[in-house]
């Protein structure tokens, strides 16, 4: 890949070198990386928008929940939290379970037929007979990207566009190399939805307007803004495949960079977890999504303190 430097970017798309760099800091250009004290940019990245110049609207997203409806899982947070640090070996046990549950759930709803089991066994590197090699590789790949928003967690790195092509490209990683971690070229339909997703040539700026929406978001509750995360982003559709688990992922990335746990859709409840997102995406009201993701928040809340 041809790189260009921060001087040479500034000729190029005409912005001063300190909004350049503030751009490095915030991760909006893409694959960027810092080379000792220099940072080097791709000579084919986009010209970031400025944020002042997008006009936003959430005039169509509307939800309707009483004030206090966030007490119950708010108290079993700080309950958790008063229990902490929680023991490095109970610590790993249960994200080493949840791990195995989220992925074997989040596979399955997009029809994976792996077993919980089979779907350990896969990701202890055995292989499971009678299962295709695709099966084999979304279990891997999931896994992966799960350790992937680790690593983001810990380094405190904020959620992007960057980072949610990232997760996006793990997930496709050897099942579709060619369109992993890169957004749609075409349209496309939702199976068994309502909602048609947006023309393929708007998504770039319907992506990078969802970023700056996240952080008008911030005045939510964090389930909320979690929540519309997720169901904003699968609405856009921005991938041709694996649009369900990266939005999954990317909610749960957004509530544990909140403090909360990662919420696990059952694929036993699929057909409310479908019809919850698309009455959010046909009518704009998200309140049945929201609570959909809030009790099984307070479900993996209770997971948490039975085991502590």
């Amino acid at each position: 890949m041809e790189y260009m430097t921060t001087k040479e970017a500034v000729q190029k798309w005409n912005i001063s070198e300190r909004r350049i760099r503030q751009l490095l800091q915030d991760d909006r250009i893409e694959g960027a990386i810092k080379a000792s004290n220099n940072w080097l940019i791709p000579v084919n990245a986009n010209k970031p928008a400025d944020k002042r110049s997008i006009k936003l609207d959430n005039s169509e997203i509307k939800f309707d929940l009483p004030d206090n409806y966030f007490d119950k899982v708010d108290e079993l947070n700080k309950k958790l939290n008063s229990k902490r640090p929680i023991p490095k070996e109970t610590l790993k046990s249960l994200k080493d379970s949840i791990n195995l549950e989220w992925t074997y759930n989040s596979n399955g709803i997009e029809g994976n037929t792996l077993t919980l089991r089979e779907t350990q066994i896969v990701l202890e590197g055995i292989t499971v007979g009678g299962k295709s090699i695709k099966e084999h590789l979304e279990a891997i790949n999931h896994e992966r990207a799960i350790l992937f928003l680790d690593d983001l967690i810990k380094d405190k790195k904020p959620i992007t566009e960057w980072n949610i092509k990232n997760i996006h490209q793990l997930i496709l990683k050897e099942i579709d190399n060619d369109n992993a971690g890169k957004y749609r070229n075409e349209n496309v339909t939702i199976k068994g939805a309502t909602h048609i997703p947006p023309d393929y040539l708007i998504v770039p700026e319907l992506m990078e307007k969802l970023i700056i929406n996240y952080e008008y978001w911030k005045k939510y509750h964090p389930i909320i803004r979690a929540a519309l995360l997720h169901g904003e982003l699968v609405k856009i559709h921005p991938f041709v495949d694996g649009n369900g688990r990266t939005s999954r992922l990317v909610m749960n990335l957004s509530l544990m960079n909140s403090g909360y746990l990662p919420v696990i859709i059952k694929k036993e409840k699929r057909l409310e977890y479908y019809n919850a997102l698309d009455k959010a995406h046909t009518t704009g009201n998200y309140t049945d999504f929201i609570k959909l993701v809030n009790e099984l928040e307070i479900e993996m809340l209770n997971k948490y303190l039975e085991l502590l």
